[in-house]
Formats: structure tokens, C-alpha cells, sequence
């Protein structure tokens, strides 16, 4: 196993954390959080089931002797949607457990107006999203979600906010294979312009008009704190250099485990899609990472890293 030298995973995180940030993430992600069943197609994801339910039913009877308790267990089904955080000024992903729902979309919406957790908010992430703002309503058709939010949304922040925030809730409803734009509501009321900055909005929105806040390498899939097991399906867009760029898998150490040169469907320009499946191995379940990177078309060196913490399951 090599190590990764010019970028060690000890030294920086997918926003560029300290390595006690880092800890501490991890460590919240551990205590509070279990996910089931596959979790944004990132490999293999470790099921905690919450405690099972018990109730107790005295039964009287005079001449026979009953069970005294009845045991049962429900399990709730989930599924798993994925919401988008400002890292700096650029979009990035995490995911939320949810209850089964045919109304996805709408739980996606609730889930990110919930904001990032503990442990995401310790590794950098935050929403654009003004406190208050409460979810109205959904609408899908011909490829356009109209969303309907609170007045709260178009409150307060500059130009940054404003447009970070928009493309929170283009990115979390585009995640759908049926939503292509997004248009926004207000109260109710449809809006062609957000805010004291004047943002235009009089189209459907889509991820191509948020472009410039999306960075050059997005994973989308695993996020920030997920237990992984081997192999390790890696989903995202790029807009590289010849759309090639490099995956890494490293534990602790710093060691790579494994590697991949992945080409999306397009670069250079032009954002592309990918989806690899990478193998690893591990000699025991612990921390670890992935990191990905393109290489400068001008001296070779590493750029556009991104390294997302996990816990490597054998």
C-alpha cells in the first residue's frame, strides 16, 4: 500500500478541517446516527435498528395460566434521500434516513429545511437557508417541481446566500430522475424575482444555471460520516480536465487501499456523470476516507481534492 503524500488524509478533510474537527464529526456521527438498507448507492451500508417495541397485556383468568406479556416488533421501513449544504461556497451533499414515502420529494424538502446536523455542522456544513422557513407544498409535472416555501426564505443575507440557497433546493429536488427544473412559490404566490438582490428566477431553475457554486469533483454518494464496505460504488459529476480524474480509498494511516482513474461522461467544460464501483480491502473496521482529485494539465500536481471521511466496515 502506498501512501497518499501530497494531500495526507491526516492533515485535511472534505472542507479543509483540522484533524480534532474531524474526530469529533466522526465521533457524533457514531453516537447518533444509524442508517438502513442502501444508502445513496454509496456500497454496502451497516443496519442499527432502532430498540424494539414492547407492550404488556395482563390477561385474568381463573382457571387457566396465560402468557403475562406479548412481545412485538416493528421495524419502520426507510429509504434515503440526499440534501445539499453550502462547504464554503460550493454545494455539497449529505444524506437522511427517512421514512417509506411515496411523497419523496416533499420529505427530501422537510429533511433540508431541518439544516445539517451536529456532526455535519462540525465538519463545515451549512445552509443558506434562513431559519423559519417552513415547507408549503410541492408540484410536479412535465419535469418542473414548483416548490412553495414561507415568506422566511427570501429574508436577509447578500448575494452569496441568495443564490447558495437556491441551489440547496435545485440540487435536493434534481436528485429526482422526474424533476429537470425547479420553479418557486412564495405564500402561494409564484415569484420571478428573489429578494432584495434581485435574482431573476423567471424560468425553471436547474444545476446547470448553479454551476459556478458546484465543485469541479461533486460526490453525491457516500457522504460525510457513512459506514462503507467493500466494493464502494462512487456516484457524482465532474468538470475536469479530459473528464479524467483520480479516486482514492485510505484508512487511518493515511495508506491507500485502493485506487482508480474514473472518466466521466464529459469534462473540460462541460459537467459529465459518473459511477464506479471500487473494491477494498481492510484489515479491521475502522476510519478511513476517500479522496478524489484531478491533476493540473499544467505541472501535474493534485487539484480539485476532495476527501470525505467514512468508517470502513470489513
Amino acid at each position: 500500500m502506498r501512501t497518499f503524500t501530497s494531500r495526507v488524509f491526516r492533515q485535511t478533510t472534505v472542507v479543509g478541517l483540522s484533524l480534532i474537527l474531524l474526530v469529533a464529526a466522526l465521533a457524533l456521527i457514531a453516537a447518533g446516527c444509524g442508517t438502513t438498507g442502501e444508502v445513496g448507492d454509496g456500497g454496502t451500508v451497516s443496519t442499527t435498528e432502532p430498540a424494539p417495541t414492547t407492550t404488556t397485556e395482563a390477561i385474568e383468568n381463573t382457571t387457566t395460566t396465560a402468557p403475562s406479556e406479548t412481545t412485538t416488533t416493528t421495524v419502520e421501513e426507510t429509504m434515503t434521500v440526499r440534501v445539499y449544504f453550502s462547504c464554503g461556497e460550493q454545494i455539497c451533499a449529505s444524506t437522511r434516513e427517512i421514512p417509506q414515502t411515496l411523497e419523496v420529494g416533499a420529505a427530501a424538502m422537510r429533511a433540508l429545511l431541518e439544516g445539517p446536523t451536529n456532526a455535519e455542522q462540525e465538519a463545515g456544513m451549512v445552509s443558506n437557508i434562513p431559519d423559519g422557513t417552513t415547507f408549503l407544498g410541492l408540484n410536479i409535472a412535465d419535469g418542473v417541481a414548483t416548490v412553495d416555501l414561507s415568506r422566511e426564505y427570501s429574508s436577509g443575507g447578500g448575494s452569496l446566500s441568495m443564490f447558495m440557497r437556491l441551489a440547496q433546493v435545485v440540487f435536493t429536488l434534481t436528485q429526482f430522475p422526474t424533476v429537470e427544473g425547479v420553479d418557486f412559490k412564495l405564500d402561494g404566490e409564484p415569484i420571478d424575482v428573489l429578494g432584495g438582490e434581485g435574482i431573476i428566477i423567471d424560468r425553471p431553475q436547474t444545476r446547470d444555471d448553479y454551476e459556478s457554486m458546484s465543485p469541479a469533483i461533486l460526490v453525491e454518494s457516500p457522504t460525510l460520516g457513512q459506514t462503507v464496505s467493500s466494493p464502494l460504488r462512487i456516484t457524482g459529476t465532474a468538470n475536469v480536465f479530459e473528464a479524467v480524474f483520480q479516486v482514492n480509498i485510505v484508512n487511518w494511516d493515511g495508506l491507500i487501499i485502493a485506487e482508480e482513474m474514473v472518466m466521466a461522461s464529459s469534462g473540460t467544460g462541460t459537467r459529465g456523470t459518473f459511477d464506479v464501483t471500487v473494491p477494498f480491502t481492510v484489515d479491521q473496521p475502522g476510519l478511513g476516507g476517500l479522496i478524489v482529485f484531478a491533476e493540473s494539465p499544467k505541472d501535474g500536481s493534485q487539484i480539485n481534492v476532495v476527501e470525505i471521511p467514512l468508517q470502513l466496515a470489513k
